[in-house]
């Protein structure tokens, strides 16, 4: 889906798109539906091993994993892009409607990054304490998460709600109007995790960042962004993708990137799901933690 104008010149200025419409339930149910494979075997596989107490299969999908959860923690160790390596997922990450907006955004030539993740946020009632608030996310750019060979990189974030993410399910927050500061130092701690220094955090242009189905949130790597409570009753189930143009750093080149749209090439990759299977097995199996640099500082800081 095109954007217009308007849309581009507020991505630009502010940092932050919501856009909605972008993609349709054609577009989005074949990834539903693989999640709710994948949740109906990892129930099954659990209820075989006496770790939940029940298959919980008579509840939809905005509540099922919850309840799972609730009972065996287990259910999200591996319920990730980069390890379940779903067909329809694949798929998903060339959809032209998404490449559409973000061809607006960065130009024709374009990667998807292999910053790439499904998440599914759980009520309050079925988690346990995560940075320090149940469920938060600090703020944080997403470019204080990969290595500082990204820094010149064009990389847009699509984070993609598969049910309409509310305040109260635990949406985004973003700050507007400060992605033209750049980098912000980050630093990690064992309460919160890895955050903005709290006195560079801009402190004003919050937006509460609600998103309908079939809607996307576009960002800069340098937009403040944080995850809000999930307050509600159900699952905020929702994907985050990355794209880039084009042969710059990924910022986590030891992980396969791969271009989903181009004027001059013929793209394998796109078309390969085993390609892009293999690569991602053999990649987690090479791949070492101490290869990867992230931007945070080693610097004590009291938060």
């Amino acid at each position: 889906m095109l954007l217009s104008n308007e849309q581009i010149q507020q991505f630009r200025t502010k940092g932050v798109l919501i856009a909605p419409n972008i993609l349709t339930e054609s577009d989005l149910q074949p990834v539903i539906d693989e999640i709710n494979d994948y949740v109906d075997r990892k129930a099954y596989e659990f209820f075989n091993k006496d770790k939940i107490s029940s298959t919980f299969a008579d509840l939809p999908f905005e509540l099922r994993i919850s309840k799972i959860y609730a009972e065996c923690k287990e259910v999200v160790q591996e319920m990730d892009i980069m390890s379940m390596r779903g067909k329809a997922m694949h798929k998903f990450l060339s959809n032209s409607n998404l490449l559409d907006a973000v061809e607006n955004l960065i130009g024709s030539e374009i990667t998807c990054s292999p910053i790439q993740h499904l998440r599914a946020k759980m009520p309050n009632n079925a988690c346990e304490e995560i940075s320090g608030l149940q469920g938060v996310v600090p703020w944080h750019q997403d470019a204080g998460v990969t290595s500082e060979e990204a820094e010149n990189s064009d990389i847009v974030t699509c984070w993609i709600p598969l049910l309409d993410a509310t305040k109260e399910m635990g949406c985004m927050e973003v700050i507007q109007n400060a992605a033209n500061k750049g980098y912000l130092e980050h630093i990690s701690s064992k309460e919160y995790g890895t955050t903005i220094r709290p006195d560079l955090i801009p402190k004003n242009n919050f937006l509460v960042a609600e998103c309908p189905k079939g809607g996307v949130v576009f960002m800069t790597k340098y937009t403040p962004h944080r995850g809000l409570q999930n307050n509600s009753n159900l699952v905020r189930w929702n994907i985050d993708l990355r794209f880039q143009k084009t042969g710059t750093p990924t910022g986590r080149a030891f992980y396969p990137d791969f271009p989903v749209r181009s004027k001059h090439d013929i793209l394998q990759m796109a078309n390969d799901h085993a390609q892009w299977s293999n690569n991602w097995e053999e990649s987690i199996g090479n791949s070492k933690e101490e290869a990867f640099h992230p931007r945070v500082s080693k610097t004590k800081f009291s938060i």
